[in-house]
């Protein structure tokens, strides 16, 4: 259970990780914050990301085998980057209607699921 908590809370820390990253670019997009200068879009996107460390840091100590986990550190880190990318695809598809997943796309996350695939290979 520890492993299914463990990505979950990932999955959860990087939904707010993409907006805190990404989403001012649509509330821009919006006019909601397009009046806004720098250092409040900053200092609202470190709020967001306060929560996204919240699930973050968690995740990585419940499911680091060095605290009866099931991951290695580089199997957390190849866990985290490809629910990374599954997130900012979905997030960048579904708000930002000029992006659109291409090819290349496509063979990167192949990529990545052989980088899953070997990182857990014994």
């Amino acid at each position: 259970m520890k492993g299914l908590y463990t990505i979950l809370m990932l999955i959860v820390s990087n939904l707010f990780m993409t907006f805190a990253w990404y989403g001012h670019l649509k509330l821009q997009e919006m006019k909601v914050i397009s009046n806004w200068p720098l250092y409040a879009v900053i200092l609202f996107s470190w709020s967001i990301a306060l929560a996204e460390y919240s699930f973050q840091v968690p995740a990585n100590r419940l499911g680091f085998v060095g605290n009866g986990g099931p991951f290695t550190l580089m199997q957390l880190k190849v866990i985290q980057e490809v629910v990374t990318l599954v997130v900012f695809t979905l997030f960048s598809t579904l708000l930002f209607k000029g992006e659109t997943l291409q090819w290349n796309h496509v063979a990167a996350f192949i990529c990545l699921i052989l980088a899953v695939y070997f990182v857990f290979y014994k």
